[in-house]
């Protein structure tokens, strides 16, 4: 007792939380440089460029105040922004949803299995290593170049289970054709949310799978009961990462729309940045959405 009143007296906690503390900030210091000159700056900066008329001239930029009249054009006047933020809602929600649950399977299969794993992971991951966006649109560019003059290769509508399909459901056999045309987008998403699945599923106490198979429970129930719940923080990170990675893919409408207003220099940098901030908010949104969904709602007391 005598010697934690001298702590608190002379404050020796304190002080050596204090240096604790100071040296946490001092190695985060470049990033919070980096971050506050990189990014919330131009992101405060393009909040305020939203509210103006840009203007591209011999002398440079001439900014005049025009209140909410970009925001007004873009959602009553431009014919083709709102048409692309719906498009991209109507993208990036199925997308997000198939490519978590593709990243969970080959997690799942690639932690079962003891030969090959390092190998298959790597090939797995090695898409996200070596190819930027710009490669990857070129790749996909050259690829149905390739399949529109070779002309032998017949469509996916061809496919005898989506016939199937569309014979009981032709919106869901319109769904699966357009995930067979972006296989390979999708896989390529998947890497990231792999190698965040497989920590995950390593962190799992194995006891738990022990005690499980001792009350009789097979794997099916395993993976319902203890995997997914277990994972579910994880797969909340690999979704928020999945849309805003989605977000900024390339060839998205919206993005190609920010950049074109970019270009324009009869105040397009100010449509732009509007644009830009309309789709950051819907960005936020559909994130918010996704906290709703992995959010863990408790019982209340009284409710089995």
């Amino acid at each position: 007792m005598a010697g934690n009143n001298i702590k608190k007296r002379f404050g020796f906690k304190k002080t050596y939380q204090g240096r604790q503390t100071r040296r946490g900030y001092a190695f985060m210091l470049p990033w919070i440089i980096g971050f506050t000159v990189f990014t919330l700056l131009p992101f405060l900066y393009t909040i305020y460029l939203s509210f103006m008329t840009v203007e591209s001239t011999v002398t440079g930029y001439v900014i005049t105040p025009n209140g909410w009249n970009n925001y007004y054009t873009a959602f009553f006047k431009n014919t083709e922004f709102v048409p692309a933020l719906i498009s991209f809602v109507g993208m990036v929600i199925p997308y997000t949803f198939v490519i978590i649950v593709v990243a969970f399977i080959l997690a799942y299969l690639l932690n079962k299995i003891d030969v090959g794993k390092g190998f298959l992971r790597t090939i797995y991951f090695l898409p996200v290593i070596i190819m930027s966006g710009p490669v990857m649109s070129q790749i996909l560019d050259d690829a149905d170049e390739a399949i529109l003059a070779a002309q032998g290769i017949e469509k996916s509508t061809n496919i005898f289970i989506l016939q199937m399909i569309a014979e009981y459901s032709e919106p869901l056999a319109n769904f699966m054709e357009g995930i067979f045309d972006q296989l390979t987008m999708i896989l390529w998403f998947t890497g990231i949310p792999i190698v965040l699945f497989i920590s995950a599923l390593q962190k799992i106490n194995p006891s738990l799978f022990e005690a499980a198979k001792i009350d009789m429970a097979n794997e099916w129930q395993i993976l319902w009961k203890i995997v997914i719940p277990m994972v579910k923080p994880t797969a909340l990170v690999a979704t928020v990462f999945i849309i805003v990675q989605l977000g900024t893919y390339d060839t998205t409408a919206v993005y190609n729309l920010i950049k074109t207003a970019t270009g324009n220099t009869n105040g397009g940098l100010g449509y732009a940045a509007t644009f830009a901030w309309i789709y950051c908010i819907l960005i936020l949104l559909i994130i918010g959405g996704a906290f709703v969904l992995f959010k863990d709602r408790d019982k209340k007391p009284g409710r089995r």
